[in-house]
């Protein structure tokens, strides 16, 4: 086949295939999308689904595979985790129609949707307790803006973002896809692909503020943007070159975006990328949620409630009266257990009606989401009644919206059935008695049925066949069947006069009646009819259910504000947590506090209770820095991360794992604890921890938080000595915020003398009999050694290494004594040779007693002679 000579269904395919030249395209062929080309061969891999051909195409075979429409969502899913982005062409018209035109004529087809990473809105394609953030990023001259939306709940914000802080907010958002202009992709890809995330770049016109202005204007049917807030040139930029996107890959069918919420950019604490993965707070190291502290925390019993508890802990605030606000409501639920209870076991009722109203947006609904407004309202107006009486706060407040939704509870009530199918074209989902002339309709369909079995009734009385049956398919429609040898009877006078024949099988006749074919269009009729009705009924209430979007979205924030509150307050009581006071100050004190994430999992291997600490920051003098040494193993690295947590936990609004705290507002959290090579960027261990505490050295004001371990591990012994040296004068002198500094270098417990704000703090261990045992306990002091040969002896190191460490560390340890440590190095070279042959055995003469052993049989002793042989051994070895 030549270019010219290419079939039509294959020149339409090429022909979409043109526009959408960077996506897979599910191009739909009845039942199956099928994919042709590159595509084709990409998608087997990356499905492991077969290869096959069709034709061929410039004297090539045509590749092809394909994936049944009914199992397409899980084949999405997967083709979108793997990095690509899916073009899906429906066919737009009836075969019927196309074939109208001519035998020849192609279905017309289009595509209705580009699914991207950050357009996802199938429940089966998204984390029900996580969002799935669409950002984009804009510079306009010097100023810099960041918008990010969630198209499965419309949430949409904006805040003003120089490039320096596109990371951290990235990191904080943790977004699917990025949208950055063409001119700035090749600068920030690497940045963005580094975050996990998938980058797209936009024309600059899509950038047009100007240009956005308009655009944003006609999404929300306004005249001006002010109502909303006063946003700069780079917001407007970001805002429109999203909704550009989406009308790009939603084929106009855009998703029901609230108006914008614009977010100061000193509003929450700031967390760089690097102290989240340390932290470990939305995320395990190991990717999973499984051991993060959103997983040791979260008992909310909504899907909105955890996509808030989510956002709460990326984001603490840094405003005190929010703050307050949040552990207020945490403390009423704390004290009222029976409203606490009762509001948990409601909310656990309440669907995920934000999904579910973007998805009846953006036309990909159906009756359950319809249901499922109708039911998370229903609870909403219970769980407003919960709230009723409460004295005026954020509980209160969040629940002014959960009222007033009557009327469109009351419609969907009486529309639909109780448990209605997931599509509207399986139809069944209007209840009986809310249209008359549904009811009427769906009457002849069904009991049509209970007419042709009165019909076979008849004829089976009138031929006398008694294995005469009346079916139905596809093809024929009803007929009356019956075999062969009756059929003889049924084709011969009288009976052929009523008994029409209609095709003749192996074994069996099929026959026809006028009745019956009459009988057949009044039932096929009734049927398409019905789900007709219905069809238009589901249009009518989704138009309903869209004009009181905006109040619907209300109350679903304000379940989930509540949800949250109950969730905090529910952990506080089962684990003992305490309410934090937090103010202006530069205080940190905790006591005893403990790491959330850790006790969890030692009371679920039942490893005994956790060792709760204090840890006093608190002083006259800022900054107030705990210099902090012990052996490994032995809980620093739990302890710094346990006070980073608190603090987070007290600034996100919950009560923290600790007897008492007061923190002092945290502007920005640091960790550097642990490393591990980049090798994709060509760094080293050491460099990754340079580069992560120059970050620090950087950008930590007076009211940070930092936490560091093991500055300088990862380089020699002196050159790392400096550095750690060098950087926690810097963090006192320059920095002067509150600091956690944990080292093995025991030398720089002398700066506590020399820093003013500079205390020593160890973690307590005990030597029995040789053996190390780890109290977990920290107090004031300075570790008088390391401990890391027991340690390694814990890890398993053959004897042999661990003696011959204990040597070499007890020749360094006298040359450190004499100061001639470099010296003694050099001079006792042989100490550094191999390790010396194992003794030879000693041939020894049996005992008397392992002679007399060996000659025993146990199995041959009754109980009193191995008593008495027991008393013989004794004695003998007394002599």
């Amino acid at each position: 086949m030549t270019e010219e000579t290419v079939t039509p269904m294959m020149a339409q395919y090429l022909e979409i295939k043109a526009q959408y030249a960077d996506a897979i395209l599910f191009y739909r062929m009845g039942d199956f999308y099928e994919m042709f080309f590159a595509d084709a061969v990409a998608a087997s891999e990356a499905l492991d689904i077969a290869l096959t051909k069709r034709g061929k195409h410039l004297g090539e075979d045509i590749a092809m595979c394909g994936v049944p429409v009914v199992a397409a969502e899980g084949h999405l899913l997967a083709l979108i985790r793997k990095g690509f982005r899916v073009a899906i062409a429906e066919q737009m018209e009836d075969p019927a129609e196309a074939k109208k035109r001519g035998s020849k004529s192609v279905v017309r087809r289009d595509v209705v949707r580009l699914v991207t990473p950050g357009t996802l809105t199938e429940d089966s394609l998204l984390e029900a307790r996580r969002h799935n953030y669409l950002c984009a990023f804009a510079e306009v001259r010097d100023e810099g803006a960041l918008a990010w939306t969630d198209i499965s709940t419309g949430e949409l914000r904006v805040m003003p973002c120089p490039r320096p802080r596109l990371s951290p907010e990235l990191a904080r958002l943790a977004p699917r896809e990025v949208l950055v202009s063409e001119t700035a992709e090749a600068e920030l890809d690497g940045l963005i692909r580094d975050l996990g995330a998938a980058i797209t770049s936009l024309s600059r016109a899509s950038f047009d503020s100007a240009g956005a202005e308009k655009r944003l204007c006609a999404l929300w049917q306004v005249g001006t943007l002010e109502a909303f807030g006063s946003f700069g040139r780079a917001e407007l930029a970001a805002m429109g070159a999203l909704v550009d996107y989406l009308e790009l890959t939603q084929r106009g069918k855009l998703p029901l975006l609230r108006p914008p919420l614009r977010e100061a950019l000193g509003g929450a604490m700031q967390i760089d990328a690097a102290t989240r993965r340390n932290l470990e707070i939305t995320a395990a190291l190991s990717g999973g949620r499984a051991g993060s502290l959103l997983d040791a925390v979260d008992r909310t019993a909504t899907a909105g409630g955890a996509r808030l508890l989510e956002r709460r802990l990326a984001a603490p605030s840094r405003d005190l009266s929010v703050i307050a606000a949040r552990l207020d409501a945490v403390d009423l639920l704390v004290d009222r257990a029976r409203l606490r209870d009762d509001l948990r076991e409601a909310l656990r009722r309440v669907p995920d009606m934000d999904r579910a109203l973007s998805r009846l947006a953006l036309d990909r609904g159906g009756p359950r989401d319809l249901a499922a407004i109708r039911s998370g309202l229903s609870q909403a107006a219970l769980i407003a009644d919960l709230m009723s009486g409460l004295e005026p706060g954020l509980l209160t407040d969040a629940a002014l919206g959960l009222r007033g939704h009557d009327q469109i509870i009351s419609y969907l009530y009486q529309s639909l059935v109780e448990e209605p199918p997931l599509l509207a074209r399986d139809g069944g989902f209007i209840a009986a008695g809310f249209d008359a002339e549904l009811d009427a309709t769906r009457r002849l369909r069904d009991e049509g049925r209970g007419v042709i079995a009165a019909m076979q009734a008849d004829y089976i009385s009138q031929t006398g066949i008694q294995s005469l049956k009346i079916k139905h398919n596809n093809v024929l429609g009803y007929f009356i069947e019956t075999t062969s040898t009756h059929a003889e009877r049924m084709l011969a006078p009288p009976l052929n006069e009523t008994f029409i024949h209609r095709q003749t099988t192996a074994n069996q006749v099929r026959f026809t009646t006028v009745p019956l074919s009459e009988i057949e269009t009044k039932i096929l009729n009734a049927g398409n009819h019905a789900l007709e009705l219905e069809k238009r009924h589901f249009a009518d209430l989704r138009a309903a259910v869209l004009a009181e979007a905006g109040r619907i979205g209300v109350a679903a924030q304000g379940l989930a504000e509540l949800d949250v509150a109950a969730g905090f307050a529910d952990l506080a009581v089962a684990e003992d947590w305490a309410r934090p006071h937090v103010d202006a100050s530069h205080a940190f004190h905790v006591e005893q506090g403990r790491h959330p994430v850790v006790e969890r999992a030692l009371r679920r291997q039942g490893a005994g209770p956790f060792v709760a600490n204090d840890c006093a920051l608190t002083d006259e003098r800022t900054p107030a820095i705990w210099l902090l040494t012990g052996p490994n193993m032995a809980g620093k690295s739990t302890f710094l991360r346990q006070n980073a947590l608190i603090a987070l936990l007290a600034q996100a609004g919950a009560f923290v794992p600790a007897r008492a705290a007061h923190i002092g507002l945290v502007s920005q959290l640091f960790s550097r604890v642990g490393a591990s090579d980049d090798l994709a960027r060509g760094r080293s261990t050491f460099m990754v921890e340079m580069v992560e505490t120059a970050a620090i050295l950087n950008q930590a004001d007076d009211r940070a938080l930092v936490i560091l371990d093991e500055i300088g591990r990862g380089t020699a012994t002196y050159d790392g000595l400096s550095i750690a040296w060098a950087t926690l004068e810097h963090l006192h002198d320059a920095n002067r915020c509150r600091a956690l500094f944990a080292t093995h270098y025991h030398e720089m417990t002398a700066l506590a003398g020399k820093l003013p704000g500079v205390e020593n703090a160890t973690v307590t261990v005990k030597e029995w009999e040789g053996e190390v045992i780890f109290l977990h306990e920290v107090k004031k002091g300075a570790a008088d050694r390391s401990y890391g040969v027991q340690v390694a002896r814990l890890a398993g190191l053959p004897p042999a290494v661990i003696d011959r460490a204990k040597v070499v560390l007890e020749a360094l340890e006298a040359g450190e004594r004499q100061g001639t440590r470099q010296k003694a190095l050099i001079d006792d070279l042989p100490l550094f040779r191999a390790a010396p042959p194992a003794p030879s055995k000693v041939v020894t003469k049996p005992s008397a007693v392992e002679a007399r052993l060996r000659d025993i049989q146990p199995d041959e002793l009754t109980p009193m002679q191995a008593l008495k042989l027991i008393y013989e051994m004794k004695q003998a070895l007394a002599e």
